[in-house]
C-alpha cells in the first residue's frame, strides 16, 4: 500500500519482494489511478505475455509489442496506445532504446515506468543484460515521470548498482523480506541422482506439477525420457529445441495438471503457474540469486511446496569451467566465482538453510523448522580449532588473498608466491596438515556462511574477517561445522521429512466438487486460450468448496474473486457449487 501511493504521487522508488509478493501489484494499481500509459520494461517475452494475458482477465486494457508480433499487430497496439486506450504496455528494454520507440514516447502521456527484474542492470546481479544499463535514459529524458525499479534477487553489491545505474540513488527503497515461508528447502548429497529423484517425487510429489531442472540439454532430454518411462507425465525444455515443440511443451505445462518440466534454466523466469508444488536441482546453479528465483517458481500460491537439491562435485567444476571459459572480463568472472562459492557455503552448512539463504539478502528469520538442516540434523565435528586455525591465516596474510592461496600456506605449499611474501615464515605456514585441500575449502565455505569471513567482491576477492569472526577469535567460542561430504561415503540416502502436500478436502463430496470446479475452468481456459490458473487459482476453488457462497455478493469475499471474473464467471461457478 505506501509503494502504490507513494509512486501515485509521482515520486521514484526501487522495490525489492520475494518471487510472488505482489511487485506486479505496484505498477499496475497506480497505473489504473494515473492518467496516460503506464510503460512497463520486461526482459522476457513470455513474461509480458503472461501479465498481459491476466490484465485482460479483470477487465485492463493491456498490450504488449515484442519480437513475436507480426508488423501488422505491433501497428494495432501502437494505434490504441496513440488513442490513449492502453494503460499499461510492456516492452523489451532493446526496443524501449530504440529511437522511433522514443518518438513514440515523448508524443503520448505516460502514466510511470515499470522496470521489472531490475537487478539485469547490473553486472553484480545473476542475469546481467547490458542493454538495461542503457535505461538511465529514462531519467534524462523523461524526468517528471515516474520511475519504479522492481525485482526479487539482489543483495548489496547489486542493490547499489541498480540505484546508481538507473539514477535513484536519492529515492525511497521498500524492502519486503525475502522469506518463502511455504517453502521447505532441501540440499543433499549426490549418490544416485535418478534415484534420489524418483525417491523425492515418488514420496512427495506423486500426482503434482513440477519443475526439475538440470545443467545440459543432454541431460534435460534423458531425464525427461526416463521419468516418461517411470510412469510421469514428462516434458523437456532448453534453447536447442525445435521451437515448436519446445512452445507446446510449454503450454502443456502451463494449462494442465500433474506434468513435471525437466528444463534447463532457459525455463521458468517468465512461469507464473501458481499451483507448482515443487522445484528439483540435479546440478548446482551458479548463485544463491539463481537459486532463490528457480526455487521461487514453486508454491506462488502460497500453499506448501518443496525446493530440493541434490548436489556434487562434478557440477561445482562443470560451474567453474562456465565461468572460466564465457567471454567475460576478468572482474566479471571473479564476481561470478564468489557467487559460485556462496552457494556451495549454503550446500555445505549445518544450520538453517532459510537463515543462510536470508542473510544473503540482508534479511533474516529464526531457524525455520521447515528445511532438512533443521529437520534432519546433519553429521558435524568440532571445527573451533579449524576455524581459528583459518580465521588466523586470513589476519596474518593481511586480509589480501583469495581462498586458494590461504589454504596453500595452511598445508605448507613451497612455491615463489609464498617465499616472495615471506609467507612461510608466519606461524600459520603448515599448520593445516590434518584436513586435504578440499575439506579446507569445505571450511572456509563454511566460515564464509556462518559469516565469519567474506569475499571482498568490490576488491579482488581477498578474503576479510567480519566483525563476528574477529569476536570468535577474541572469545574462542566452541563451532561445528558440516563434516566434509566427500571424505567417507554416506550410507545411503536419508528421507528428508517433506511438507505433504495436501488440500484437505473433506470425503468424497468436497473431491467431487473440486473436479468439477476445476473441469468447468478447463473449459473456460480453452475457449479463450489462457492458462487455467488465470481464470482462477486451485486456492481461490478450494475457498469456494469451504465457504460455499449462495450469491455474487458471497462470492466477492472470496480470494482471487473480482469484479470482472464475478461478471465473467459468477453464475456458472454459482450453479455447480449449489
Amino acid at each position: 500500500e505506501k509503494i502504490i501511493h507513494h509512486v501515485i504521487s509521482g515520486k521514484n522508488c526501487f522495490v525489492m519482494m520475494p518471487t510472488g509478493g505482489g511487485k506486479s501489484l505496484c505498477y499496475q494499481i497506480p497505473a489504473l489511478n494515473l492518467n496516460g500509459t503506464a510503460i512497463v520494461i520486461s526482459p522476457l517475452i513470455a513474461l509480458m505475455q503472461d501479465q498481459v494475458n491476466a490484465l485482460k482477465q479483470v477487465g485492463v486494457n493491456a498490450a504488449a509489442i515484442n519480437s513475436s508480433m507480426s508488423f501488422t499487430q505491433i501497428t494495432e497496439v501502437i494505434d490504441l496506445v496513440r488513442s490513449g486506450e492502453i494503460k499499461l504496455l510492456y516492452v523489451a528494454p532493446e526496443r524501449l532504446v530504440m529511437e522511433e520507440f522514443l518518438n513514440l514516447l515523448s508524443n503520448i502521456k505516460i502514466s510511470l515506468f515499470a522496470i521489472d527484474e531490475a537487478h539485469c542492470v547490473s553486472q553484480w546481479g545473476h542475469d546481467f543484460r547490458p542493454v538495461y544499463t542503457q535505461l538511465t535514459i529514462l531519467a534524462e529524458k523523461f524526468p517528471n515521470v515516474p520511475r519504479i525499479a522492481l525485482t526479487a534477487t539482489a543483495d548489496e553489491p547489486t542493490r547499489k548498482d541498480i540505484l546508481t545505474k538507473l539514477n535513484l540513488q536519492n529515492d525511497e527503497i521498500f524492502t519486503a523480506g525475502f522469506d518463502r515461508p511455504n517453502i521447505n528447502y532441501s540440499i543433499t548429497l549426490r549418490q544416485n541422482n535418478k534415484k534420489q529423484l524418483l525417491d523425492f517425487i515418488n514420496n512427495n510429489h506423486k500426482k503434482d506439477s513440477g519443475i526439475v531442472y538440470c545443467l545440459s540439454r543432454k541431460k534435460v532430454e534423458e531425464t525427461a525420457q526416463w521419468l516418461k518411462e517411470e510412469g510421469f507425465n514428462a516434458f523437456a525444455y532448453h534453447a536447442g529445441m525445435n521451437p515448436e515443440i519446445r512452445k507446446s511443451n510449454q503450454d502443456t505445462f502451463l494449462n494442465e495438471d500433474n506434468v513435471i518440466m525437466v528444463a534447463t534454466i532457459a525455463f521458468g523466469m517468465g512461469i507464473d503457474k501458481p499451483d507448482v508444488r515443487f522445484v528439483a536441482h540435479l546440478n548446482t546453479p551458479k548463485s544463491i540469486e539463481s537459486y532463490y528465483q528457480e526455487t521461487g517458481r514453486a508454491g506462488r500460491d502460497g500453499l506448501p511446496a518443496n525446493a530440493w537439491m541434490c548436489y556434487g562435485l562434478a557440477d561445482v567444476t562443470m560451474q567453474r569451467n562456465f565461468i572460466e571459459e564465457s567471454m567475460a572480463d576478468e572482474n566479471q568472472k571473479r564476481i561470478e566465482r564468489q557467487k559460485l562459492s556462496y552457494l556451495l557455503g549454503l550446500c555445505e552448512a549445518t544450520s538453517c538453510r532459510r537463515q543462510i539463504l536470508l542473510k544473503y539478502f540482508g534479511d533474516n528469520c529464526q531457524p525455520c523448522n521447515n528445511c532438512d538442516t533443521c529437520l534432519t540434523k546433519p553429521e558435524v565435528f568440532d571445527a573451533t580449532i579449524a576455524a581459528q586455525k583459518a580465521i588466523s591465516c586470513v589476519y596474518r596474510t593481511e586480509q589480501r588473498f583469495g581462498v586458494a592461496y590461504l589454504i596453500d600456506v595452511l598445508l605448507g605449499v613451497e612455491n615463489d608466491r609464498i617465499q616472495n611474501f615471506r609467507h612461510d615464515q608466519l606461524s600459520v605456514y603448515n599448520i593445516g596438515k590434518e584436513f586435504s585441500r578440499p575439506e579446507w575449502q569445505s571450511i572456509f565455505r563454511q566460515l564464509v556462511a556462518m559469516d565469519f569471513l567474506r569475499v571482498d567482491v568490490a576488491g579482488h576477492g581477498g578474503i576479510k574477517i567480519t566483525g563476528s569472526g574477529r569476536d570468535f577469535l577474541r572469545e574462542k567460542t566452541l563451532i561445528q561445522m558440516r563434516k566434509y561430504s566427500g571424505k567417507t561415503k554416506e550410507k545411503g540416502v536419508s528421507r528428508t521429512k517433506m511438507s505433504k502436500i495436501s488440500l484437505e478436502l473433506e470425503g468424497d463430496e468436497e473431491n467431487e466438487l473440486f473436479a468439477k470446479l476445476k473441469a468447468k475452468r478447463l473449459e473456460i481456459a480453452k475457449e479463450q486460450k489462457v492458462p487455467p490458473y488465470l481464470v482462477f487459482h486451485d486456492k481461490t476453488l478450494f475457498e469456494m468448496i469451504k465457504v460455499k457462497p449462495k450469491s455474487l455478493e458471497d462470492m466477492k469475499q472470496i480470494s482471487g474473486v473480482g469484479e470482472a471474473k464475478i461478471k465473467s464467471y459468477g453464475e456458472c461457478f454459482l450453479e455447480i457449487l449449489a
